[in-house]
């Protein structure tokens, strides 16, 4: 039911006294926990996938990384991949993490932020927080790891990362992608690390 391992469900169990929502709410807590730990773990394996959408006018490019060969041959790896294309397809997000986010597009988002908060006739050290907060649903918007996942609206795409890490028992690293529209004049939506 929740793919770990036959000891760590009887474990779950005897600490919630066999109630199951809580034995389940316990395995997911410390499966997210043991997949924080690995995620300073190297990842040197791992595979480029691509994908096409229906119709040959959009397509992804995305680099996975993980610790061994052998991962990349797991159905819940080849399922996680497929999803992050799907999802990156979908969604079009600009990079993978936070720190990626280029100054220039940041600095751009937040004069125009600004000069909306500044139209509400708000005292300054309002305008700033006002800013800050519509800063931080850009990111959340179009950085990858903080976007909500399309097939499952109640986690981000970091938590299915995680989820998928402590699931496979090895660290997973989403490393760069590409995404190309038919069309496009601009460069593709690209990430790298």
């Amino acid at each position: 039911m929740t793919g770990a391992g036959m000891m760590d469900c009887k474990r779950a169990l005897e600490k919630t006294n066999g109630n199951l929502e809580k034995a389940v709410d316990y395995l997911r807590t410390a499966g997210i926990a043991k997949a924080e730990q690995k995620a300073s773990r190297g990842t040197t394996e791992g595979v480029v996938a691509s994908y096409i959408h229906p119709g040959s006018k959009l397509g992804v490019l995305l680099e996975v990384k993980c610790e061994t060969d052998f991962v990349t041959k797991t159905d819940g790896f080849k399922q996680f991949v497929k999803d992050i294309s799907m999802h990156i397809a979908a969604v079009a997000p600009m990079v993978v993490h936070r720190d990626e986010m280029p100054q220039t597009v940041l600095d751009h988002e937040k004069e125009i932020y600004l000069e909306q908060a500044r139209q509400t006739g708000k005292p300054e050290p309002i305008l700033e927080k006002i800013v800050n907060g519509r800063l931080d649903k850009f990111l959340a918007e179009n950085v990858l790891l903080e976007q909500v996942f399309v097939k499952d609206s109640q986690k981000t795409i970091g938590d299915y990362l995680k989820e998928t890490i402590a699931g496979l028992g090895e660290n997973i690293a989403i490393a760069r992608f590409t995404r190309f529209q038919l069309g496009e004049t601009d460069p593709p939506v690209s990430s790298t690390a």
